[in-house]
């Protein structure tokens, strides 16, 4: 839909087929995405999550099944982090992508260990941030936070 102009614009996780083929019709909004992401963490202190997860309000009220899934999530995620520090030692042979430890050994300066941390405490900042542009840009029709959306037992982790 990008090559053939149906669509001029997407977000995505995935990298388009048609950039990754080299399409002339399509094209990253930022070239050099790469930096101007990096600056942007310099500048605002800002790494946008990865994922968020939602419930249905009636599970909102099912706080021992909240932090079941909390706990289950942060255990899968140490264990990959655990296996990336692990393979760094090893100059992450295990995933056969040239240069892969040097970009690894770049984001730990810049990021930190825990550059997609849990938890509403530690995302707040970028949360807050995205539903002010959220209602800057008339997408809701009043200025919410994450005090708003978040279940109570959860705002201070």
């Amino acid at each position: 839909m990008l090559e053939s102009g149906e669509i001029d614009a997407l977000i995505s996780v995935d990298v388009p087929r048609a950039v990754l083929n080299g399409s002339p019709a399509v094209a990253r909004l930022f070239p050099d995405h790469e930096t101007v992401e990096r600056d942007y963490y310099r500048r605002t202190g800002i790494f946008p999550p990865m994922h968020l997860v939602a419930v249905r309000r009636e599970l909102a009220q099912r706080t021992d099944l909240l932090q079941a899934v909390y706990r289950a999530f942060g255990e899968a995620k140490d264990l990959a982090q655990r296996k990336y520090l692990k393979d760094a030692a090893k100059q992450h042979m295990s995933l056969v992508t040239p240069w892969f430890s040097k970009l690894f050994e770049e984001n730990l300066r810049l990021l930190g260990e825990d550059w997609w941390p849990y938890g509403v405490a530690a995302n707040r900042k970028a949360v807050d941030t995205f539903l002010r542009y959220h209602h800057e840009q008339g997408l809701s029709r009043r200025l919410l936070t994450s005090d708003d959306i978040f279940v109570p037992e959860f705002l201070g982790t």
